[in-house]
């Protein structure tokens, strides 16, 4: 790693415990800013700022800039306050009909951190399961919420307020069930609703996984997103901070078990390794067990160099098909593959976030094909880091990460 990735390590960890930066030694306006670009990266930028703008260097950044990082800082926590105030009020109004979906991931870890409206959330997340979808559809759309995607998905469907901020996404299913690498992943969490427990967040009684089982989805999604393309560190400071507050509870040995039946448990103990090492995960706290060694080191720079669910190197989206290909054979028995011609020209399923049509006339797959191709030389022509030659370097580099993990052979 390099300095500025220590420096922002240093505040993250500083930010989780609720406290100022001490770096120790003199560091440069320069080097703050880039610390402050990568928060944003990362999208941690209110909780790094927060955890800096008294350091001496602040003072020397350019006035626009400072103002800049500070009304950006300002504009997503109120904005962040604004949502879950709204998310509270649906939740409140849910309840009160009788349904209690399972919150997963968002408010309930952003409520651990020391100010949470810091600590950005796109979405929240509710698990009602298949059969009570149409009644929770319905209450939803009742209380103002709009679909904004197909509500026959079989795995969610997310809605956006008509009149507000609020988005969610409401889970059929915790992975889908069309996915060729993640469609037994719920099997992990068989009869998890049977298991949910209630936490009280702001007054409102709020139905969640078990700790046992939050635990293990907290890891087993940001391993989902680690095949995709990356996941960056604020799913790690979510893993530190739940495990330190909910460390008895937590059956660790079971959390690691079913993490292995994925082949996720080399990765597992390389994201606790790094949040143990970097952001205050507390083994005592936790009650973390001792863990296989492994070399954490490598997983955190692609971490770094991803930033928020991979997407600060637009390289590394288009190369998710050659890891999900190789994870993709390794569960069918075959030889792990790089893909690289399914990266170029990807079957019809994986295109059709981006072109729609092919949901319909999937026959007009030479059609994506050929626009995407022509995507990729325009943005070569504008000097764009997005290249199929940049994917295919990417996706065979994180390929070999996939194996230094043993997640493929």
């Amino acid at each position: 790693m390099d300095t500025v990735h220590h420096l922002f390590l240093e505040a993250l960890a500083a930010a989780l415990a609720g406290r100022h930066v001490s770096w120790g030694r003199e560091v440069s306006p320069e080097a703050l800013h880039q610390v402050l670009d990568l928060a944003r990266a990362h999208h941690v930028l209110p909780m790094i700022l927060g955890s800096v703008y008294q350091y001496p260097s602040a003072a020397g950044l350019a006035p626009q800039a400072l103002a800049a990082f500070r009304q950006e800082t300002l504009i997503c926590v109120s904005t962040q306050a604004r949502k879950t105030h709204e998310f509270l009020e649906l939740y409140r109004g849910l309840s009160a009909q009788g349904l209690r979906p399972l919150l997963v991931k968002g408010l309930i870890c952003r409520s651990l951190y020391p100010q949470p409206d810091a600590r950005l959330s796109g979405d929240e997340d509710l698990l009602c399961g298949t059969e009570r979808f149409p009644a929770f559809h319905q209450a939803l759309v009742a209380a103002g919420m709009e679909p904004c995607g197909p509500v026959d998905n079989d795995h969610e469907v997310p809605y956006r307020a008509a009149a507000g901020a609020l988005y969610i996404e409401l889970h059929k299913t915790l992975f889908s069930p069309s996915s060729q690498v993640f469609a037994s992943w719920d099997a992990l969490f068989r009869d998890a609703s049977a298991r949910a427990v209630t936490v009280q967040i702001q007054g409102v009684q709020i139905a969640t996984l078990c700790p046992t089982d939050h635990m293990l989805y907290l890891i087993v999604h940001a391993f989902k997103h680690f095949l995709h393309s990356g996941f960056g560190l604020r799913q790690v400071c979510d893993m530190a901070l739940f495990a330190n507050a909910y460390g008895p509870q937590i059956q660790w040995a079971e959390v690691l078990d079913r993490c292995a039946a994925i082949r996720a448990d080399q990765f597992a103990a390389a994201v606790l390794k790094i949040g143990e090492k970097y952001l205050g995960l507390d083994r005592s706290k936790s009650r973390l067990p001792d863990l296989p060694p492994v070399d954490e080191e490598p997983l955190l720079l692609d971490l770094l160099a991803g930033g928020i669910y991979g997407a600060a190197v637009r390289d590394r989206l288009h190369s998710s098909n050659m890891t999900l290909t190789a994870v993709s054979d390794q569960q069918k028995g075959k030889k792990a593959t790089t893909g690289v011609v399914r990266t170029v020209f990807p079957a019809a399923k994986s295109l059709e976030g981006r072109y729609p049509f092919l949901r319909r006339r999937p026959w007009l797959l030479p059609a994506a094909w050929t626009a995407r191709l022509f995507g990729y030389a325009r943005e070569r022509a504008r000097g764009s880091d997005t290249t199929a030659s940049g994917a295919i370097r990417t996706g065979t580099q994180r390929i070999e990460l996939l194996r230094r993990y043993h997640i493929i052979d």
